[in-house]
């Protein structure tokens, strides 16, 4: 196992919500020399610094620039850092069958079924008063397994097999945390276990973002480690790599910049997401922050291009008829460029072509996906991204199987191959302009 691996798994295993996952990939862009000028941070200078970044709850943005001058041009990498799961209510206590449960809210498209019988954690940020009566924000991760959504034994649903498991999400998925009773009034259980969580006075909790998630860690397997499963591949495998290659890239003519989107999963539209104008607003203050005026900024995208990574389905080997014939994606075949003519992925014959140039040019296999056509075709912020910018922007991502499931599957040897493409992507207009 390579040390990149390792890190991956370990960042997996680290990462159980988007807050957690960019406080960790902001520490990696910091143990490589960049600045942190999130809210809270020295603002002098901000945008001036030729290496930093940004946190905003789940949403992470960073550039590596010139150190004076303007860049020639602008490679900008965007990908999401959230997954479907299950979110804890805000008044989530409820009894019954002498169990105490919690409720929940499924967040995005989730494979329901793949939450059964699962040992779960509890993860998010808890909202407190501070002595000063402010409001701060505290992370917590518990890995033990405190929750348990059981599944109804084949005796009570003798026709399962035949006909499938129908889960009503209101119902059926609210896990089991207790036998026991757990607080007198609604919202004093839970509260009191996040004070703990946080080392807070239960009476501080004002409000949190909990989410459930799976304790089996990250892990290599197959007969010869080919494979990871993990949960949330999809999609912090490229925000990984993303921040791999921003870390890796030493600073150029080419400004490269990265774009951590929140809430892709449930249509990008909130204060976070790829709709926001997180990354526009970031450009133009860089821009500015370089004496580039709004014609200059507007000719420099024009100059501009977009990676939009995420992942991608891999051919099913027991669904095969799933997948369009003439169009099949292996795992370990290398990344993915992803098509659709009705604007779903954001790829076109020119922004495809230079990035299966880069991949060339490293001996990178490439492979192309396209949808069937009697199937509906999910997005990415690709689309997202170009409207917003202007800029060409490609669609691309990694092979895997039980997309939005809670334990995905990709090909251990695609990681490295997706972080060698993407930098070879991002330095391409140093060498060929």
């Amino acid at each position: 196992m390579t040390d990149v691996i390792q890190e991956f798994l370990a960042f997996l295993n680290a990462s159980p919500t988007p807050f957690h996952a960019c406080h960790g990939l902001a520490q990696t862009l910091l143990d490589a020399g960049f600045e942190d000028h999130s809210s809270g941070t020295p603002s002098s200078g901000r945008f001036a610094t030729s290496r930093g970044l940004l946190r905003d709850g789940g949403a992470l943005l960073a550039w590596s620039l010139p150190s004076t001058g303007a860049p020639t041009s602008l490679r900008i990498i965007g990908a999401h850092t959230d997954s479907p799961h299950l979110r804890i209510r805000p008044r989530p206590e409820m009894e019954r069958a002498g169990c105490h449960q919690l409720g929940v809210e499924p967040y995005g498209g989730l494979l329901a079924n793949s939450w059964l019988d699962r040992n779960l954690g509890l993860a998010g940020r808890v909202m407190c008063r501070n002595t000063y009566g402010e409001v701060q924000e505290h992370l917590f991760a518990d890995h033990r397994p405190v929750l348990r959504i059981p599944q109804l034994a084949i005796h009570l649903d003798r026709e399962i097999n035949e006909k499938g498991l129908l889960l009503n999400k209101q119902v059926h998925l609210n896990p089991i945390w207790a036998i026991e009773g757990i607080g007198s009034t609604w919202g004093e259980g839970f509260a009191e276990y996040c004070a703990e969580q946080v080392g807070q006075r239960s009476e501080a909790v004002l409000t949190w973002e909990v989410s459930c998630f799976d304790t089996a860690p990250a892990q290599c397997v197959g007969r010869h480690s080919e494979l990871i499963t993990s949960a949330r591949l999809d999609n912090l495998t490229s925000c990984f790599a993303a921040t791999q290659v921003l870390a890796t890239t030493p600073p150029s003519s080419t400004g490269l910049l990265m774009a951590l989107f929140d809430h892709e999963e449930v249509g990008s539209v909130s204060a976070t997401g790829a709709q926001s104008p997180l990354l526009p607003d970031l450009i133009a203050a860089l821009c500015d922050a370089r004496g580039i005026d709004q014609q200059a900024r507007f000719e420099l995208l024009e100059r501009s291009s977009v990676c939009s990574a995420d992942m991608a389905h891999a051919t099913h080997p027991n669904y095969p008829e799933r997948h369009e014939p003439q169009h099949p994606i292996r795992l370990g075949g290398g990344p993915v460029v992803k098509v659709n003519v009705n604007q779903r992925y954001a790829t076109d014959a020119a922004s495809a072509a230079a990035f299966i140039l880069a991949c060339q040019d490293r001996e990178i296999p490439v492979q192309t996906y396209s949808h069937r056509a009697d199937l509906a075709c999910g997005s990415t912020i690709g689309p997202i991204s170009a409207a917003q910018l202007g800029c060409s922007t490609v669609d691309v991502g990694l092979a895997m199987l039980g997309m939005h499931s809670i334990s995905e599957t990709m090909a251990t040897s695609d990681l490295e191959l997706l972080i060698s493409s993407l930098q070879g992507w991002a330095i391409q207009a140093d060498s060929r302009g």
